[in-house]
Order: C-alpha cells, then structure tokens, then sequence
C-alpha cells in the first residue's frame, strides 16, 4: 500500500524533476571555462553559488509541480491510462494534489527572484505553459508536444541564464543542445500520445495520433528523433566536447533508434527506452563536461 507520503513522492516524479535540475546544471557548465572554475562558482566562497543553487531548486520545484497538476487534471484519463497512480489508486485527493503543486509552483517562484532578470523571464513563461498546458494546449495536436519538448530544452537555457542572463543565447553549442533535447523530447511525446490513446478518446482530446492517425504521427517522431541524432555529434565536431562524448552520444543514440522501432509494436516500452536513452545523453552531457 503506498503510504501518503510516498504518494506525493510519485505525484512529483521524482526522477523526471532531478532530471530537469541536471539539465539546468549542464546549461551551467555550459558558460564556464573549465571544471576548476565551475566548481569555483559552486563553492560557499564564490558569488555565484547562491544563482546556481537557485536555478537548480526552482527547476526541479516547477517541474514536480508541473507534473502534480497535470496529474490534477489528467485525474479522469489516468483512471484508464495510469492507474498505479496516487489519484487515481485514491492515496493523494485531487484537491490535495492542487494544493501540492501549488505550494511547489509558489516556492519555485520565490526561489527564482534572486536570479538575473533574463532568467526570471524564462521561469514566468515557462510557469505559465506548465499551468496551462493541460487545460489548453494538451489537447491540440502536436502543440502540446511542442510545448512540453520546449520546456524540457529550456531548463538548458534557464541555467545559463541564471549566471550570465540574456547573453545565455549566443553560445552556439548551447542552442545545438537545447535544439538536441527538444527534437528528442519531442519524438517521445508523441510517442507517449500513442500508448496513452485510450484514455484520451474518453475525454474528447485531439492529440496528433487521435488527429492523424499511429503511423503518420509515428512518422512525425522518427523526424524529429533523426534530426536530433543528425544534429548530436556538433559539440564534438566544433571541438567543445572530446572524443568520451562522441562515444556516449553515439551509445545513446543507438539506444533511442532501438526505441524508435519498438514504438511500432509496442509505444509504451518504446517511449520507456527512448527516456533512458535521453538519461543516457544527459550523462553524456555532464561528464563531457568535467572529463
């Protein structure tokens, strides 16, 4: 039986949360010379440290509670589509899983106003997207996919723009990942439409698939997942990253192609492996950058 506790453990998702905050933090190291000044910029001593620490929490904040509310008001389809979740199994209300998300999206807020003005632009638009993305925009065919792929690349830029604002979108290798995460985030969500399918046709909503039908929105993820793997390999070409991310990379996205055609017979575990492969490029990421 899952206690309350660990049901607003699972309402936040967790890994999904830690997920974005690295990804902030990559947007970090990103603007950096070199591993000693990052950590340099992490350390007590440092100015710096409290907007990197900020831009880390507020992110993972906005995204547990992105993910409440959209649990909030996905509490009819989740009865077909996820079950094992905390509302539907009964442990979390819905009132309570409101209040929840409420309580994190104000403390994401608070958490942003010591950051520079550029990045608090970002979080405000990209609060608003969270909070309206499932009333409004989830249910019109293939917006809503792009808004949830654009919010996972932003938090590359949020973070760079934590530490250096505005001048965040001059650094070209930066914009190649923010484009890498988005494009393959992308293919994942319309894959996750497929498997959810059922679920959506009770509630009336014009998600791609339902829109267009499995296989041209099949053929709209393999575009997008393809121009993400074309598109991979720039850090390295252009000399930001080594030969150890070349390697990953390529193991990752070797992972996501296999994802990819599983989606053909089987969407839900194909979008399970295409999120490890994204795992697997996030690590890639990190460790490009401190290797």
């Amino acid at each position: 039986m899952v206690s309350i506790i660990g049901g607003y453990y699972q309402l936040s998702r967790p890994l999904n949360a830690l997920a974005a905050g690295m990804l902030s933090l990559i947007g970090i190291l990103m603007v950096t010379n070199s591993p000693s000044e990052f950590l340099y910029k992490i350390s007590l001593s440092s100015p710096s440290s409290p907007l990197i620490i900020a831009a880390v929490i507020a992110t993972i904040l906005a995204t547990a509670a992105g993910n409440s509310i959209n649990d909030y008001f996905d509490k009819d389809i989740d009865q077909i589509n996820s079950p094992t979740r905390p509302i539907p199994l009964g442990v979390v209300s819905a009132d309570n899983a409101l209040v929840f998300s409420t309580f994190l999206f104000l403390s994401a807020i608070i958490v942003c106003l010591i950051l520079p003005k550029f990045a608090i632009y970002i979080a405000v638009f990209n609060f608003i997207l969270l909070i309206l993305y499932t009333p409004i925009f989830k249910g019109i065919p293939l917006v809503g996919n792009i808004i949830v792929s654009y919010l996972g690349g932003s938090t590359l830029l949020f973070g760079a723009a934590s530490i250096i604002g505005s001048q965040a979108l001059s650094n070209q290798t930066l914009i190649v990942l923010f484009a890498l995460v988005t494009l393959s985030t992308l293919s994942r969500e319309i894959i996750k439409d497929i498997e959810d399918m059922e679920g959506d046709q009770t509630q009336t909503l014009k998600t791609l698939p339902l829109s267009i039908g499995i296989k041209p929105s099949l053929f709209i993820s393999s575009v997008s997942l393809l121009i993400a793997i074309l598109i991979s390999p720039l850090p390295f070409l252009s000399g930001t990253f080594g030969l150890f991310y070349l390697i990953i990379i390529f193991l990752s996205d070797l992972l996501m192609v296999f994802a990819l055609f599983i989606s053909f017979t089987d969407p839900s575990k194909g979008q399970t492996y295409l999120k490890y492969g994204m795992y697997l490029a996030i690590a890639a990421l990190i460790t490009s950058e401190v290797v």
